[in-house]
């Protein structure tokens, strides 16, 4: 390799790292079409992910492939979901401007970011110090402005319940009881259940304050949700 291919290598790098140019929003947008071509039909869905700058939540050894619809390591073992799973779960949370969503693993910050860009009040808890910290970071640096918790994800956050939606990223061998007590009646969660050898993702809504409505919704890949803080 040429020190010339090098030195531009680096400079895309680095020009992907700091900026969200025209370029980028050019490679958004070919994500979008791919997206759509899978079957997301929600358009506000769509536009928020057309607004989130993806790479600027990716490790810099991942930054050039940001806008490929494929997960991505990030810090303390985790992903950053595929663009497509973003868009999947956030389709079926069915969210509107002013709802109050609790968002269980806050991760890299971007499905954070894909929330409030559709206009949600978003409260995000994350178990991993790490992530709890850049991810307060990053989201800060775009002025995205959502409540932090660093805390127990199972648990939820009682003291503000109840939650118009709850957003779980992270798969559970069942959905917590716990999350469901914080759902407001007509609520929404959605979270992926199963474990390693095979995950559905989930959507309850919650008729009554004694029933529950479950649908089941395709199968996918995520990250195990875990108990307790890590420090």
């Amino acid at each position: 390799m040429t020190r010339n291919v090098q030195e531009y290598q680096l400079y895309l790098t680095v020009d992907m790292e700091k900026t969200d140019n025209y370029r980028h929003k050019g490679l958004r947008k070919k994500l979008i079409e791919t997206i759509r071509s899978k079957g997301i039909r929600d358009e506000a869905v769509m536009e928020a992910l057309g607004k989130v700058p993806r790479h600027l939540f990716m490790d810099s050894g991942f930054i050039n492939f940001s806008y490929t619809d494929k997960a991505f390591p990030i810090a303390a073992g985790q992903t950053i979901s595929q663009p497509y799973t973003v868009a999947f779960q956030t389709e079926l949370l069915e969210v509107r401007p002013h709802l109050k969503v609790l968002e269980v693993g806050t991760g890299s910050g971007y499905q954070t970011a894909v929330l409030l860009e559709l206009g949600a009040r978003v409260y995000t808890i994350e178990r991993q110090r790490q992530l709890f910290l850049d991810a307060q970071k990053t989201l800060g640096h775009l002025n995205y402005k959502p409540l932090f918790f660093y805390g127990d994800g199972y648990e939820g956050l009682p003291a503000y319940a109840p939650f118009d939606r709850i957003l779980v990223t992270a798969a559970a061998p069942e959905v917590p009881r716990s999350l469901l007590d914080q759902l407001s009646e007509g609520g929404i969660l959605v979270l992926p259940e199963g474990d390693r050898f095979g995950q559905k993702m989930i959507r309850v809504v919650r008729e009554t304050a004694d029933h529950f409505e479950r649908s089941e919704h395709g199968y996918f890949s995520f990250v195990p949700l875990l108990r307790g803080k890590n420090k």
